[in-house]
């Protein structure tokens, strides 16, 4: 057998170690690569979401730790530096200020953004809370429900990744996947548990997207809804279906176009909903803004979504990307830049990878207008406050 020199082994065993590593979602950025941070909304909202975030790092297990990159936080430091954060925003600082405050203090890393762009170009799409009209009771034309969780609903916990995941039991009470969306429908499922009707099935299709409601019934109440479970199984987008089947472009691909394709071809309806096999399932929520996957209330214009497996939840974030100006039609008539201070506050279903962002806008047609036709290139910066080591030694 031939003798292997140490240096090529010393190469080989890092050429094995670089291509057993996951990289890092996360790049650290020095100061000549910072952005601006100039803020482009008022101050009001963006302290209200620090506070409800300190909130929800109040509640995590004082032991938690965080990765960002290479760097590892305990929770009481992301703690630190939000509480800093909010001590800067309640001396009322102009935009200018706020950012050198931000510059100065804060480490800054970068999503490494979607996989063949060049590095750091996120996707970035916009969500709402849209409001609908319903009955409690079935009547025409309110005949399209919205279930709440049924009995064969099965809740777990991946002890290894804490993950919760949704199942179902069969004959032999093992543990399978549950029931697509066709299936749910089409066998009454959840037959028993509807909670409220809908006047059309495409209403209740974009509800199941966005996760949330409200709802004014029939007596002029409005209830809200939100969202309570799923069936577990994997989101598959309708846009990129219609897209794919040449129907229409990916320019083209909006909420608007989609239902209007969906209205000019009731025929093709139902299967094309069904290709999205995922299904959601609601409960009656308190009066107010809707709740986000960490538990807390969303700011409109400041709460985003993200892959929580995947980026951090735990920290201020800064968004930068594009943002629609409406005519007083309502019709968008051009878009203009935008950078913000943002909390990275709820997660979905269509919401996988360091690529992708979803900005939560509010309710209105503003908030409807720019959710749906968001589908905007960005950046996507996290930020921790400086010197940790030096303080904790």
């Amino acid at each position: 057998m031939p003798k292997i020199s140490s240096p090529f082994i010393l190469f080989l065993g890092l050429l094995l170690f670089l291509n057993g590593c996951a990289q890092s979602p996360l790049d650290r950025l020095d100061a000549r690569d910072l952005p601006q941070f100039t803020d482009d909304l008022q101050l009001e909202g963006l302290l209200t979401g620090a506070v409800r975030h300190l909130h929800y790092l109040n509640k995590l297990p004082d032991k938690t730790s965080f990765t960002f990159g290479s760097d590892t936080y305990p929770v009481s430091w992301l703690r630190e530096s939000l509480n800093s954060f909010i001590d800067v925003l309640k001396q009322d600082p102009d935009s200018e200020e706020l950012a050198r405050i931000v510059r100065e203090n804060f480490t800054v890393y970068q999503a490494i953004g979607r996989k063949d762009y060049p590095r750091g170009t996120m996707l970035i799409t916009g969500y709402y809370e849209p409001f609908f009209k319903g009955s409690l009771t079935r009547q025409a034309p309110y005949l399209y429900p919205l279930y709440a969780p049924p009995e064969s609903l099965v809740q777990i916990k991946d002890p290894q990744s804490g993950k919760t995941e949704f199942k179902r039991r069969n004959k032999s009470k093992q543990l399978v996947p549950f029931w697509t969306r066709r299936e749910i429908e089409e066998r009454g499922i959840a037959n028993g548990h509807e909670l409220v009707y809908l006047d059309n099935p495409v209403d209740a299709f974009i509800l199941h997207v966005q996760g949330s409601s409200k709802i004014e019934l029939q007596n002029g109440s409005v209830r809200s809804i939100h969202y309570a479970a799923s069936n577990g199984l994997e989101y598959f987008s309708i846009g990129k279906l219609l897209v794919d089947q040449g129907k229409m472009t990916l320019e083209e691909a909006s909420t608007p176009s989609i239902r209007k394709y969906l209205r000019d071809h009731p025929e093709e309806r139902k299967d094309i909903l069904y290709h999205n096999k995922k299904f959601i399932f609601f409960n009656w929520a308190p009066d107010g803004e809707p709740v986000g996957s960490l538990g807390e209330p969303l700011v409109a214009g400041r709460s985003i979504a993200i892959d929580q497996n995947v980026l951090p939840g735990t920290t201020l974030a800064f968004l930068q990307s594009r943002k629609p100006v409406l005519d007083a039609s309502g019709n968008i008539v051009k878009w203009v830049p935008m950078h913000r201070f943002v909390f990275p506050q709820d997660s979905g279903a269509a919401i996988k990878g360091s690529g992708r962002a979803d900005l939560y806008w509010g309710n209105g047609t503003y908030a409807r207008q720019a959710a749906g036709s968001m589908k905007e290139e960005g950046t996507l910066y996290f930020l921790v406050k400086n010197n940790y080591e030096k303080n904790e030694k």
